[in-house]
């Protein structure tokens, strides 16, 4: 499947994939030409909100979160359906603060997207790991381990702690010290 914006974006120098793409294997699908967003499942709505113009975005959103809360999901799908809603919006307007966005959409956007959290903890993690390695020498595939499953809250207490660390006895008490 390859999905398009519209027909007109799609890419004309297909040589090398000709065959593949002429068969009935590849199938098309252009967002611009699904219909009323109303009109279609949720996740596939939230797609097409991606070439939505700007001016009905908010109210495509809107409608769309209306709708999550109406039909029989799960709070995962639910949260999930959201999160995606809300990361394609704060994409469409990223020249608008956090605070604009929210008074849009009329939704408590003081928890990030889930995509953003996930991305954010997992930098602070890797910026974690090498400034251990830099204060106090290799770590082992153990103690990475270890690094790897603590939560945001305890990244950033380790973050912090990690600047007065001089040897690797220091992370091991510090591990101890969580217990």
């Amino acid at each position: 499947m390859v999905i398009y914006p519209s027909p007109s974006i799609e890419q004309s120098k297909v040589y090398p994939h000709r065959a593949l793409l002429n068969s009935e294997q590849v199938h098309r699908i252009y967002l611009d030409e699904l219909g009323d967003v109303q009109s279609l499942p949720i996740p596939v709505a939230a797609t097409v909100l991606t070439i939505v113009e700007e001016a009905e975005a908010p109210q495509v959103a809107r409608s769309l979160f209306e709708r999550t809360e109406r039909e029989e999901l799960t709070e995962r799908e639910r949260a999930n359906l959201i999160d995606i809603v809300t990361s394609i919006m704060v994409y469409k307007f990223a020249n608008l603060s956090r605070l604009e966005i929210r008074a849009m959409l009329g939704l408590d956007l003081t928890q990030e997207p889930r995509a953003i959290r996930e991305a954010k903890e997992e930098g602070e993690r890797s910026l974690i790991l090498r400034l251990l390695t830099r204060q106090v020498g290799e770590l082992t595939e153990e103690t990475r381990s270890h690094i790897n499953i603590l939560s945001l809250e305890q990244l950033e207490d380790l973050g912090e702690s990690l600047l007065d660390f001089e040897a690797i006895a220091d992370l091991e008490q510090w591990f101890r010290n969580l217990e």
